[in-house]
């Protein structure tokens, strides 16, 4: 019982838990390219296997899609936690074939949704969240807005807030990619004020980014553990010497 208990104290100072689930601002988009229709995405937390997000360039109203011709595209994010901090791209070219590829796990067109495919520069609001399906979302996890006059209704209409939990972009944005530092921080969450904040990014309202390639590198922390991490993992020692101790004097 005892090695059972030093056991979990361990692994539970360690991080070894299950994975909560998603909420709003726990991903984040940090590519978004409206001429190859490609985009990628940060992970401030960890992903657990096997979750399923949706994404969708319709608009959301409140309580329904606007438009019954847009498409939505599902991602399963693989057999794999995928770890915070890691950047995930996609692909969608809508040509004739379809291009659809993810670079951790598979997307997929979501089922029952409609044939019009690709992202725009310009009136576009991109959503990433979670659902029992693509027309019934449960929570908005992030947004990405190129729509000047409506890029705030379309956001906060899904709860979510652009600088806090979506980004808007220029209105127009060919292409943009977030351009800050990647590395330092104390925690992954405290990259959110950054990729979110469009100040951050740099932006092309015009020009040829077919094939551009969009970066992919890894947010990394210099993160110090919680105190109550420390006691957990102090009190498993205590243990695992109790333990040391007994058998010794056996």
């Amino acid at each position: 019982m005892i090695r059972k208990t030093a056991l979990a104290l361990l692994l539970a100072a360690a991080g070894i838990n299950a994975h909560a689930a998603l909420s709003a601002g726990d991903i984040a988009f940090t590519s978004f390219n409206a001429d190859e229709d490609s985009w990628a995405i940060v992970a401030l937390k960890d992903i657990s296997a096997n979750t399923s997000v949706y994404f969708s360039d319709n608009e959301w109203n409140g309580s329904a899609w606007n438009d019954t011709n847009e498409h939505s595209l599902v991602w399963n994010s693989g057999a794999q936690t995928i770890a915070a901090g890691t950047v995930v791209s996609f692909l969608e070219i809508d040509a004739s074939p379809d291009v659809i590829s993810a670079s951790i796990g598979t997307l997929s067109v979501a089922a029952g949704t409609g044939t019009n495919l690709g992202l725009s520069k310009s009136d576009e609001t991109f959503y990433a969240f979670l659902g029992t399906s693509a027309a019934a979302p449960t929570t908005f996890l992030t947004a990405i807005t190129t729509e000047a006059n409506s890029a705030l209704a379309n956001t906060t209409n899904a709860g979510l807030t652009i600088g806090l939990n979506a980004t808007a972009l220029s209105n127009d944005a060919d292409f943009g990619e977030y351009t800050a530092t990647r590395a330092g921080l104390a925690t992954f969450g405290a990259y959110a004020p950054l990729v979110f904040n469009n100040t951050n990014w740099t932006m092309a309202g015009s020009g040829e980014f077919t094939g551009q390639a969009l970066n992919t590198t890894a947010f990394s922390v210099t993160a110090v553990p919680e105190p109550k991490n420390y006691a957990m993992f102090l009190a498993g020692l205590g243990l695992m010497g109790l333990i040391a101790r007994r058998q010794s004097n056996r």
